[in-house]
């Protein structure tokens, strides 16, 4: 390989509608113009992963299912027959430029325990050395609450951000983020950049997508704000161009870019804010929200004012503030729940509970 070759990685998320025909079944067409540009890609030197949706689309016609599946059951039976045969078009057509694909299928749960989410970034840091592309899947067949709407947007956005990505694509069916639904709002304004992302762009954010499809604008912004939190800048477009993939890499097609934020979180905190599990929360005083949010600080054991559920060492917490119970962050915590309930029983309430270097403001 050639020294002079770039070396970005390029995360793409392609959508179910951007994958079907009408009758939601899987357009071969469509596929083998996606793969083209894949590969065009990946000649030129890009690291290309591949996030894709159609498991159930191209499953749900072999098991006799007129239209697409509604039930879970029927979605994951679908998805068992339709992840072979989706892999199949996009290994046989990226072999015809000699590149070689992997299949990975992953669940929350390969997020949300510390090794299993080191394990996945090694794995797929080795494929793409060897310039393979990955292509990966919501393990559909076992997940339940993955199989929800957008699944497959903050999949591509935990993708990128476990890689530290150069950029997200996020192909749809729609140009970008608008001011209101294009379809239905003759007055709707495109917005080619965003610098942050903030309530009122989700109160904006007008549902998009198809019948086919599982995701609307909304999950797409939750995965935007998951990148650029990250430092990975995202950018959403159609898919509907025959060259929106290569576009895409420059932004020459019209479409919304999102900054990546310039304090992005290290991939530790990354891991603590969006992925790690949290099943205990502590409140804390007035004065812990102040020292924690605004001077850098630990949390001391004296700002804990409440605690509900049980956590041991090193377990990761949600932390609200007692006076509004607004959530403002998380962190891994230095004492077990009895041991915190055992010293603010007894009035010894000396001590760190969470270190600042094991904190992530949210």
């Amino acid at each position: 390989r050639e020294a002079t070759m770039t070396e970005k990685t390029i995360v793409f998320k392609v959508g179910t509608s951007s994958l079907t025909q009408d009758n939601g079944s899987l357009d071969r067409i469509k596929i083998a113009r996606i793969t083209n540009q894949l590969a065009q890609l990946h000649q030129k030197g890009y690291q290309i992963v591949l996030v894709t949706s159609g498991s159930i689309a191209a499953g749900f016609r072999r098991l006799g299912f007129d239209k697409r599946p509604t039930k879970i059951a029927e979605k994951q039976a679908s998805a068992a027959v339709g992840q072979g045969l989706l892999i199949e078009e996009y290994t046989q057509n990226l072999m015809k430029d000699g590149i070689v694909s992997a299949q990975i299928l992953l669940t929350q749960d390969d997020f949300a325990d510390a090794r299993r989410y080191r394990n996945a970034s090694q794995a797929m840091q080795v494929l793409l050395k060897q310039r393979a592309i990955p292509i990966i899947n919501e393990n559909d067949t076992i997940a339940i609450e993955e199989i929800k709407v957008g699944d497959n947007d903050t999949l591509s956005a935990q993708v990128a951000s476990l890689l530290k990505a150069d950029l997200l694509v996020l192909l749809t069916d729609v140009d970008g983020l608008y001011t209101a639904n294009p379809n239905s709002d003759p007055t709707a304004e495109h917005l080619p950049e965003i610098k942050e992302i903030t309530e009122d762009l989700f109160a904006m954010a007008a549902a998009a997508g198809s019948s086919n499809g599982t995701g609307g604008m909304t999950t797409k912004l939750q995965a935007a704000q998951i990148a650029t939190k990250s430092g990975v800048p995202v950018f959403i477009c159609s898919s509907k161009e025959d060259t929106a993939l290569l576009q895409a890499v420059s932004q020459a097609n019209r479409g919304t870019l999102f900054l990546a934020d310039e304090h992005a979180m290290n991939q530790r905190k990354q891991w603590m804010a969006f992925y790690a599990r949290t099943d205990a929360t502590v409140e804390v005083d007035a004065g812990a929200v102040e020292a924690m949010l605004h001077q850098g600080r630990s949390l001391l054991v004296a700002g804990v004012k409440a605690i509900e559920g049980d956590f041991g060492v090193g377990q990761v917490v949600e932390v609200y503030s007692q006076s509004e119970h607004r959530l403002i962050g998380k962190g891994r915590v230095k004492l077990s729940s009895e041991d915190l309930q055992n010293k603010l029983k007894n009035g010894r309430a000396e001590g760190v509970l969470i270190h600042r270097n094991d904190w992530v403001s949210l």
